[in-house]
């Protein structure tokens, strides 16, 4: 890690408001909200230190700060603690899928509209096979980053179109069960700078296949992480027998 414990700290407050506000992050406002015990004119130097080494960007010359997708991989890595799933949460969606446990097709559709409710995300999956699932697109138009059209559209192009969701949840792919992509690079499309997506794989029968959520970059991952995890093993525990 080439931050210090100064700079770690203001990273991690910068992250939490942007995650709330959505909005670029001044000094100002971290001077006000978050006792970092230090002064404006530190903290904007530190601000500057950290968008130099790749952590912040400033998307006007007037404006404060937001994460880059570097900031939120390691934010997700190495702060934030997960939120467990109460027993009830994983009742409440066991007994959502559960009727459904004999048909593949029907498994897969409830899985998706069940993770897409409880996320409040879009939700999707795909199988090798060719077959996809979605769910949720009206929560997407609830995040500022989706009331541009262009990023909108290109969300639903992808769903229309399985080849290209199957190569994005190949970019996906490693040794982590639940993985992380944020940001333009990582999820090949130039507009998706401000998009996040997390998936995991699943096993249903024959057919292999991931399961997940696309967002805004700065979405809960200390909810949704532990979410898509509970919900994708949910669906390879109750196909393990088929």
């Amino acid at each position: 890690m080439d931050l210090t414990q100064r700079q770690v700290d203001i990273l991690k407050a910068i992250i939490e408001e942007f995650t709330n506000s959505a909005k670029p992050v001044g000094s100002v406002t971290l001077e006000a909200k978050y006792r970092l015990g230090v002064s404006p004119a530190t903290l904007r130097n530190e601000m500057a230190a950290l968008e130099e080494k790749g952590y912040l960007a400033q998307p006007h010359t007037s404006a404060g700060r937001i994460p880059t997708p570097i900031a939120v991989k390691f934010y997700v890595r190495e702060l934030m603690k997960e939120r467990e799933l109460s027993v009830a949460e994983e009742v409440a969606v066991k007994e959502r899928v559960w009727d459904y446990r004999f048909d593949s097709d029907s498994l897969l559709r409830a899985a998706t509209r069940v993770l897409a409710e409880r996320s409040k995300t879009l939700s999707v999956a795909a199988t090798q096979e060719g077959r996809t699932y979605h769910s949720g697109y009206a929560h997407l138009l609830s995040f500022p980053e989706f009331y541009n059209i262009e990023i909108t559209r290109q969300v639903f192009q992808l769903l229309d179109q399985t080849q290209s969701l199957l190569d994005l949840f190949s970019r996906s792919s490693g040794a982590q069960p639940v993985r992380l992509l944020v940001g333009s690079s990582e999820l090949g499309v130039v507009d998706f700078e401000p998009v996040g997506c997390i998936f995991a794989d699943f096993q249903v029968g024959n057919q292999k296949g991931s399961l997940g959520i696309i967002g805004p970059f700065r979405q809960a991952y200390d909810r949704n992480i532990p979410l898509v995890r509970y919900v994708t093993n949910l669906v390879n525990q109750i196909a393990q027998d088929w």
